[in-house]
């Protein structure tokens, strides 16, 4: 992604200027080899009250290429395992969108609350619950901690469905963010409707219902990709 010289250049820097040439990158490398098509954003503008985008994750570009298409109008909050800034060229990347950290495989209740009270105070959040990149592009099990922040706050679950941008950043062996390697690629955003949860039945089983809402949210992305990308929600 960028030469070790480079690298150490950039990570040397002072915060504020270091986000500002990392901004200025990572925006060039969309730019040339992204040809990015967006569908469904402008019905989403006009849904009022904090909204939780929900979309399936494919590559470290991801974050980059959603806070793209969002910033201007919605801003969101994205969040993030907090291992993730370990490596330096990562953190850069989590430096320049606004994020929540959170302990990944924990219940981490600070970064819930920090959730919870962003959707409460009328912000908006970004989240992949699948909690981690798919390393075949095709969708893997959601994780069901997504249900209790949205019983918690009713915001609209906005659904996203995004191909192409395991081609774009394909992920390395090395774990080194810095050694992922840009690549030409048609990369496709798509927004559907609002995802609306089933209420939970009289007689229905707990375990039986997070299932089913998991299941629906999940789906609801899926609906939005080609179907190789779907993977276990096919």
């Amino acid at each position: 992604m960028l030469s070790p010289f480079a690298k150490k250049i950039i990570t040397s820097l002072p915060t504020g200027l270091m986000v500002f040439f990392g901004k200025k990158i990572t925006d060039g490398y969309i730019r040339k080899h992204a040809n990015l098509k967006v569908e469904g954003l402008e019905k989403i503008k006009k849904i009022e009250g904090p909204k939780l985008f929900i979309c399936n994750h494919l590559s470290n570009s991801d974050g980059l290429v959603l806070n793209k298409i969002l910033k201007e109008d919605f801003d969101p909050y994205f969040i993030a395992g907090k291992k993730l800034s370990d490596d330096p060229i990562t953190n850069i990347g989590m430096e320049m969108v606004k994020n929540i950290p959170i302990k990944p495989n924990t219940a981490d209740k600070e970064a819930m609350t920090k959730m919870v009270k962003t959707l409460k105070n009328g912000e908006n959040i970004m989240i992949f619950p699948e909690g981690t990149r798919s390393r075949t592009g095709a969708m893997i099990e959601g994780k069901k901690g997504i249900l209790l922040l949205t019983r918690m706050t009713k915001a609209t679950i906005i659904p996203i469905g995004m191909s192409g941008t395991e081609k774009l950043l394909p992920i390395s062996d090395n774990k080194d963010m810095g050694e992922e390697k840009w690549q030409d690629a048609d990369v496709t955003v798509k927004f559907g409707d609002p995802v609306i949860l089933d209420k939970k039945g009289k007689d229905e089983d707990k375990h039986d219902y997070d299932n089913r809402c998991m299941y629906t949210m999940m789906k609801a992305i899926a609906n939005l990709l080609p179907e190789s990308y779907r993977g276990v929600y096919k």
